[in-house]
């Protein structure tokens, strides 16, 4: 009797197939991405930092339990956003010199209360955040938003008043259109020039 040898089966396809089922699955499939506080960390340099008058600084402090404290007096973090709006745009002094002009000015766009004793300018009023090694991340971050909310708040104000809209609508018209526009570029400039962030993080330490 002769002997049967069992059939073949052709699996060099099935090498292929695999291959682009693993293309697909790559290509078609979307990455989730954290989101997180947007910051541009400061580039290494020689040059020797300007001196900054205290009072154009706005400490806020977190400690290890979590407390807040700004100017060293303890805050709820409802209040901080109201505080920094304050700080920044009291205008109780001279700027530094800004895009078309040759010297500081004073600020004719702050609502504040031109306090002497307060920061003199938007674009110089600092921000100094120091956190505890014990402090926790949430709430390092809500402190951050906090302060970017100020920010925002104020960028929107004036946009409105200078352009008719928010600040967030004249980005995001300059963004639609592939930043090609640019009368829109310019408008986004200024607002972020009027108002820059400047916000420093020093290293965590040990805040009581």
């Amino acid at each position: 009797m002769a002997r049967r040898e069992n059939p073949e089966i052709n699996a060099g396809s099935m090498a292929d197939i695999a291959f682009l089922l693993l293309i697909f699955f790559l290509v078609t499939t979307t990455m989730d991405v954290d989101s997180g506080i947007p910051k541009k960390l400061a580039e290494k340099t020689e040059v020797e930092p300007p001196i900054v008058k205290e009072k154009n600084i706005f400490q806020v402090s977190i400690n290890r339990n979590n407390q807040l404290l700004v100017e060293n007096e303890v805050m709820e973090l409802k209040d901080l956003k109201d505080a920094a709006i304050k700080f920044i745009d009291n205008g109780g002094g001279i700027g530094n010199p800004m895009p078309g002009k040759e010297a500081g000015a004073a600020c004719d766009y702050c609502k504040g209360a031109k306090d002497p004793e307060s920061s003199d300018h938007p674009n110089k009023a600092i921000i100094s955040v120091e956190s505890d090694r014990g402090t926790e991340y949430g709430t390092y971050v809500s402190v951050q938003n906090e302060l970017l909310r100020a920010y925002t708040e104020l960028r929107n104000r004036l946009c409105q008043e200078k352009y008719g809209m928010s600040f967030d609508e004249l980005e995001k018209a300059f963004i639609d259109g592939a930043r090609k526009d640019e009368s829109l570029r310019k408008k986004v400039e200024d607002i972020k020039t009027s108002y820059p962030q400047i916000i420093s993080d020093t290293d965590p330490t040990n805040v009581k």
